[in-house]
């Protein structure tokens, strides 16, 4: 065929073009699974990497705001993305814009493990407020897990290092199958009812998510929550997370953390021990030390009794001696100045004998005139008494008068004023009498002529 009649040949730009579109058009919605590889974050956020698995590779990149939706990836890491799959044109490469990402056949398992956590958590059995103490010397340690798993044996060799003497009860479950999970649940609320452990460690070895499924069951995420006694989780590896590690008042990174966190650590016990007792041998030396000094010093100020009486004899003489001039110099004072004060006394008397003189013929004369106005006085007194007896009613009463009252004590001057059976009280020289008023005339005296 002539060149003339052959077709126009396509740039590399619409081949690129078209060839992307044909992939977008007939590749849309697929789910690639692979290994991550040659990963690198930009300084923008977005993460680029290629997804291999043993044939062949990928390129993949996945920009900052799909990258923020999901945990972030690492260098080997087994996932499945999803994509708008094409070509970037201006390299003409083959690679996946990548919009979901989960991981490798896990997908409905971490679905499942995210739904179940949300409920779990929406009902409070993660808050912080419900976690507890671990007791810092436990009595009794008791370990959930199964007799065959190396977890076991961790545990009991890190507790048999750190502290011998603690006992270990271990309640046996399988941690891995389909009955797995129960028999955790079982172990744990069996643990929690007897109460025979203060603190008690939930563990098993590290494995896949598949292999730490039953960590992620709802009946051991109730029954960890549910126990009385304090739970440590220490399942998989430091990167496993677990619901029962939520679940748990402590989690620790693996079996042997978990030993590590419920045990008192023998040799630092020990030490601190040491140290104590150092501490107690150097203040009880410093003691000693002092008390020796002081018995020292106390020992030099020890007398013997006589050296002490002997000095309160001189100190007596002398406080003696000090106590006699004393009183005989405030003896010799005192005469001195009572001399000084006689000789004053003396100076200062006065003469009272002419005022005495005087003083005597006032008396005297006081004496006389006191006497005359006392007789004086006297003899006023009997004039007026003899007046006195002369118009006193007695003296009226003993000439044979009366004095007759009413029953309100007035004298009645007039018997024109009197009422038949009015009741009369008779004043005599001699006793009184009540009399009463009657209408017949006095009988006539019969030696009255008049």
């Amino acid at each position: 065929m002539s060149d003339l009649f052959a077709s126009s040949a396509l740039s590399v730009s619409e081949l690129n073009r078209l060839a992307k579109n044909l992939l977008e058009d007939n590749l849309a919605g697929l789910w690639i699974a692979g290994e991550v590889s040659n990963l690198t974050r930009a300084a923008s956020g977005h993460y680029y990497f290629s997804l291999k698995d043993s044939h062949a590779q990928v390129r993949c990149a996945m920009f900052k705001g799909t990258a923020q939706r999901f945990p972030a990836l690492k260098e080997g890491d087994h996932i499945e993305v999803c994509g708008r799959i094409g070509i970037y044109e201006a390299r003409g490469e083959f690679q996946i814009t990548v919009s979901e990402v989960r991981l490798k056949g896990l997908g409905r398992l971490y679905e499942a493990y995210e739904r179940l956590k949300a409920v779990l958590q929406g009902e409070g059995l993660f808050a912080a407020e419900r976690k507890r103490p671990l007791p810092e010397r436990p009595e009794r340690i008791g370990v959930v897990t199964s007799l065959a798993a190396a977890a076991l044996r961790d545990v009991v060799s890190t507790l048999k290092r750190r502290a011998p003497e603690i006992p270990v009860i271990v309640y046996p479950a399988a941690v891995q199958g389909a009955d797995s999970a129960a028999q955790i649940a079982r172990a744990v609320q069996t643990a929690s009812e007897r109460a025979e452990c203060d603190v008690l460690i939930v563990c098993r070895g590290g494995g896949s998510i598949e292999d730490l499924w039953s960590f992620n069951e709802e009946p051991v995420a109730r029954a960890i929550a549910a126990c009385r006694i304090p739970v440590v989780s220490g399942v998989g590896h430091e990167t496993d997370f677990t619901l029962a590690d939520f679940a748990a008042d402590v989690r620790a990174p693996t079996p042997t953390g978990a030993a590590e966190l419920v045990s008192p650590n023998r040799a630092e016990s020990l030490q601190s021990l040491r140290q104590a007792e150092g501490r107690l041998k150097e203040t009880l030396r410093q003691r000693y030390y002092d008390a020796s000094q002081k018995i020292d010093w106390l020992s030099r100020q020890i007398r013997h009794p006589r050296q002490k009486l002997d000095a309160q004899r001189v100190q007596a003489e002398t406080l003696s001696r000090q106590l006699r001039y004393s009183l005989q110099t405030v003896c010799r004072f005192q005469r001195q100045n009572v001399a000084r004060q006689s000789q004053l006394l003396r100076h200062l008397r006065p003469d009272t004998r002419q005022a005495d003189a005087w003083l005597a013929q006032l008396q005297a004369d006081l004496a006389r005139g006191r006497r005359r106005i006392m007789a004086d006085k006297a003899q006023l007194l009997e004039k007026q008494a003899g007046l006195l007896q002369a118009v006193s009613p007695q003296h009226i009463l003993a000439r044979g008068f009366s004095v007759v009252k009413n029953s309100r004590g007035q004298v009645i001057r007039d018997a024109a004023l009197l009422k038949q059976g009015q009741k009369l009280h008779i004043t005599f020289f001699e006793g009184e009498a009540d009399v009463r008023v009657t209408g017949e005339q006095a009988q006539p005296d019969l030696f009255d002529f008049s």
